[in-house]
């Protein structure tokens, strides 16, 4: 059985069976949980379902958050995509579905926390891209969501999925590495290069603070989920392209851990500093609470 305490060994014995990360992981699910194959991957294709519908739902362009802080924006970038941009077609109907789950969230709308609500979008924004672009199968999808879980499990174990405890590294940060793994294993990457695309979206956020405005998963979460899929991307990227990161994955891991414990607690979902003190921040939080 596997242990989840690191994302070198789960991808060893992957490569080792020759097989991929979501079957290694899928199997001993099975065997862990001792239930059928059957009814795990229905299980995960309903939250792949999920996900698709809050991208739907999200794109409203009448949406609006509790707050009213937010709302609209995916359908924006929706529209936008239709010019191509600067970084295309794609990426933008990529942005635009990340910000769509974000969006939704804030508006009180079913999503999977994968990991956390904050960081909800990224998952979606990177894997249900992939499939309703054309670029995989539904069945590849159901499994890529499997390869990000286990890389979820190992971060959780060893660092933070949590905002509160290790910054926004530890929601954003940890989407995007798990959303790079998945990518990677869509794309037809190894093992081995999914570890290394977790390293590299690993590195590319440590330090990233959790600063929301008002308290509430809004500003700027929203727009970090957008961040969190763009890194994801490039750091899949690079490693199918044979760039491996020079600190090993597990190490990385590591340094989020000891990088979110030295982060005062200001710059921890308190909303005690960062952007949630900024005047801007301040009025908005008066705005949807009123002067106390």
């Amino acid at each position: 059985m596997l242990e989840y305490d690191s994302i070198a060994a789960i991808c060893e014995a992957a490569e080792q069976q020759q097989t991929t990360i979501s079957a290694l992981v899928l199997s001993d699910q099975v065997e862990q949980m001792e239930v059928s194959e059957e009814t795990l991957y229905k299980r995960m294709e309903n939250s792949l379902h999920v996900m698709q519908e809050a991208v739907r739902e999200g794109k409203n362009p009448d949406l609006r958050s509790t707050s009213g802080l937010t709302g609209g924006d995916a359908a924006k970038i929706e529209t936008y995509a239709a010019s191509g941009g600067i970084t295309g077609t794609f990426m933008n109907h990529a942005m635009a579905r990340a910000v769509a789950v974000s969006e939704y969230n804030a508006a009180m709308g079913r999503i999977v926390a994968s990991p956390t609500a904050g960081s909800c979008g990224i998952l979606p924004g990177t894997v249900v891209s992939m499939l309703e672009e054309g670029r995989c199968d539904e069945h590849a999808a159901v499994m890529a969501l499997f390869t990000a879980g286990a890389i979820g499990m190992v971060i959780a174990k060893n660092a933070s999925i949590a905002g509160a405890q290790g910054g926004c590294q530890a929601e954003c940060g940890s989407a995007s590495a798990m959303a790079a793994a998945a990518l990677v294993e869509l794309a037809g990457g190894t093992p081995t290069q999914a570890a290394h695309a977790c390293a590299i979206a690993i590195k590319n956020q440590l330090g990233l603070v959790c600063d929301p405005v008002a308290g509430l998963v809004e500003i700027p979460c929203i727009k970090r989920n957008v961040s969190g899929i763009a890194i994801a991307f490039t750091s899949a990227e690079m490693a199918l392209a044979g760039v491996e990161s020079k600190i090993p994955v597990d190490e990385c891991v590591l340094a989020m851990r000891q990088v979110g414990d030295m982060l005062p607690c200001s710059l921890k979902e308190t909303s005690q500093a960062g952007l949630a003190t900024t005047p801007t921040g301040l009025r908005m939080k008066k705005q949807v609470f009123g002067e106390n």
